[in-house]
């Protein structure tokens, strides 16, 4: 399995098919993900450990292990990492397209806008 490293953790694909992809997401303690959304597909985050804050729309959600968010479609969202440890979760997209290149940053702690 190919691992994609990223300045705030790592993914990996679980899983790429027609109508659906699916990631295991490591986030770092204290790192967040990019303010982003995308135009083609909608997620689903299962939290398998760790604890963290989703932000959707700019509304937070509190979420640890066996919680799960959905992202809809063109929604703004983020993940953060508010333990101590990594945050581990599931992201299954379901949509038209899934390539990285339906990515559009909003926000990003690392300079990637």
């Amino acid at each position: 399995m190919e691992t994609d490293r990223r300045p705030w953790g790592y993914f990996e694909v679980l899983a790429d098919e027609r109508d659906h992809k699916i990631k295991r997401i490591i986030v770092y303690p204290g790192k967040r993900l990019s303010l982003q959304r995308h135009r083609r597909r909608s997620e689903h985050w299962f939290i398998l450990y760790g604890e963290g804050v989703a932000t959707i729309d700019q509304e937070a959600f509190h979420l640890k292990a066996g919680q799960a968010i959905d992202i809809p479609q063109g929604a703004l969202h983020r993940m953060l990492n508010t333990g101590a440890e990594n945050l581990a979760f599931i992201e299954v997209q379901t949509g038209e397209y899934f390539g990285e290149d339906d990515i559009e940053r909003l926000e990003d702690d690392y300079g990637r806008v």
